[in-house]
């Protein structure tokens, strides 16, 4: 009889040593506090996790311990193997040397010189012997990651953690539960099952972030009476509610506050399309010293304020003549439909738009209109 998703990822765990632990660019608050949570209950298995994820990590996550093993890319997750053949010759010394960007690795022979026949190149097995992608409906959401080291993603096992009806069950384990809140809630209720002796307060900390940040502090309606008897439940081990709130929602730097009051002057409100759009001028980020980069946190902020809006757009300039529009929705298929019907590309859960008209109020009503007849 086959094992049921948790006890096939449970299985796997036992028969590995180093985990690869994946998650979205510029990850939400649910998918950091689900890696976090992951990686140290790995340690306490004995198992040794890396978390890698492109784009930065905002300050907001500060108040959480810090994995030491965080990555950007994944350079040196597979050996480039040199391999001679020793049957007839053997290898008695080697040196390298490098000089003028050429690396130079010189073998002295036994016997005579090194017969070209017994010399080979292999490629090493990965030093992963499991990936665990959490949060992503798809690979290619996980952006150059993907892109870059696809030989991974068939060589290595898959298990795949999310709560997204649209997941596209692309792992070897998917576990995939559309009626939990959060994968943060996924990965409690497995870690529950596995051992519950092992969350102490730092993982109950991570998992408690998570279920706030896909819940929006409890007050979407994904929160079901089974997220609130968890959340109780990771207080109960140390979690500090308040200080979590206190971080995602109320601690910013003060170049975004500048930002996002200037934003706020600016609100456009669309109720048949329930569009929230605002501009964000040069002179806005000059004057609030923020940049383009803010810009992600500003459409998050829109997002928790309007709980009545589905759509939230930002407008702003980013050379004298073009105009990109940044799209954010409540909902996959309300993203798939913008997408097919707006020219732009997806990147960190963000419809990116870009126009050749400078006119920021102009492209913005453009944008609206257009979202308004779909």
């Amino acid at each position: 009889m086959s094992l049921e998703p948790q006890g096939q990822f449970k299985k796997f765990l036992e028969k590995s040593k180093d985990v690869l632990i994946l998650i979205s660019e510029g990850p939400s608050s649910d998918a950091v506090g689900s890696a976090w949570s992951l990686y140290y209950f790995l340690e306490k298995l004995n198992i040794t996790p890396t978390i890698a994820f492109s784009n930065n990590l905002s300050p907001k996550f500060d108040f959480l311990t810090k994995p030491s093993r965080l990555l950007k890319e994944l350079s040196g997750a597979r050996d480039f193997v040199l391999s001679f053949d020793t049957t007839r010759n053997k290898i008695i010394k080697l040196r390298q040397e490098e000089k003028e960007n050429r690396f130079n690795i010189f073998v002295t022979p036994e016997k005579g010189s090194v017969d070209p026949r017994d010399f080979s190149f292999i490629l090493a097995k990965f030093k992963y012997d499991l990936v665990v992608v959490i949060g992503i409906p798809d690979l290619e959401k996980l952006g150059n990651l993907y892109l870059k080291n696809t030989d991974l993603f068939f060589e290595v096992p898959i298990v795949n953690i999310d709560h997204q009806s649209n997941n596209d069950n692309f792992g070897q384990i998917n576990l995939v539960d559309v009626t939990s809140s959060s994968s943060s809630e996924i990965l409690a209720n497995f870690f529950e099952n596995f051992n519950k002796n092992l969350i102490d307060e730092n993982i109950a900390t991570c998992l408690l972030t998570g279920l706030i940040g896909g819940t929006e502090s409890f007050q979407k309606k994904n929160t079901t009476p089974k997220a609130l008897a968890l959340a109780a439940s990771l207080m109960d081990k140390g979690a500090n509610q308040q200080e979590i709130i206190r971080w995602l929602y109320k601690t910013q730097p003060l170049h975004i506050l500048k930002l996002w009051g200037r934003a706020m002057a600016k609100i456009n409100w669309e109720e048949n399309s329930q569009l929230i759009w605002s501009t964000i001028s040069v002179e806005d980020f000059v004057q609030s010293r923020s940049s383009q980069e803010d810009l992600p946190l500003i459409i998050e902020k829109l997002q928790e304020n309007y709980s009545e809006g589905k759509i939230f757009i930002v407008v702003y300039n980013d050379t004298p003549e073009t105009t990109v529009i940044l799209i954010k929705t409540t909902s996959p298929k309300m993203m798939e439909k913008l997408y097919s019907h707006l020219d732009g590309e997806i990147k960190k859960e963000l419809l990116k738009i870009r126009l050749k008209n400078n006119n920021l109020l102009e492209v913005g009503k453009s944008i609206a209109q257009k979202i308004n007849s779909l």
